[in-house]
């Protein structure tokens, strides 16, 4: 995990795997690359090993690819995005909390970003009347950071807007 002190980037993380995971993962490709080969002579012994080694490779590089970032303007998990200004509430949630959100009785319009092997959450409540997505769910191993960084970028946004539309009333008055 790598927190950014840029002033483009507020927080930044990615959701890789833990060694365990990657220690696991390559010894039942391991495993299974032997039991495909089985003291077999020729392309038999090693093709199972060229390709489900590096088949296991691209599967847990691709299972920790997520990146969650909090610019000024917006909150980015892997290719979604989700502007500042329509943040309502952040919620950091431990295992046991983000349990009980994700549980029997979630919200089947939820935004979820979850990974197993990742204890804590947030969740993101949304004040947006034109989108039905109540809420999102998003892993981090730092919620209360994230949560802070996003808390930052919605109170600037909206300082943003504020400042606009002052401006935008000055220039109408001057008008008139």
């Amino acid at each position: 995990m790598r927190v950014s002190s840029s002033p483009a980037a507020r927080y930044t993380e990615r959701l890789d795997l833990p060694w365990w995971l990657w220690l696991g993962g390559f010894a039942v490709a391991g495993l299974l690359a032997a039991e495909v080969w089985l003291g077999a002579a020729g392309v038999r012994a090693w093709l199972p090993f060229v390709l489900l080694l590096p088949a296991c490779l691209v599967s847990l590089l691709w299972l920790g690819r997520i990146r969650v970032a909090v610019d000024d303007d917006e909150l980015r998990v892997d290719d979604a995005r989700l502007p500042a200004r329509f943040v309502a509430e952040v919620i950091p949630l431990d295992a046991a909390g983000r349990r009980e959100v994700l549980g029997v009785g979630a919200d089947p319009l939820a935004f979820v970003i979850q990974r197993p092997w990742i204890p804590g959450a947030v969740q993101v409540v949304l004040d947006d009347p034109a989108d039905p997505t109540p809420f999102w769910v998003v892993s981090t191993r730092r919620p209360v950071q994230l949560a802070e960084a996003l808390l930052a970028a919605r109170d600037a946004a909206h300082t943003g807007q504020e400042t606009t539309h002052t401006g935008q009333e000055a220039a109408d008055t001057s008008r008139d």
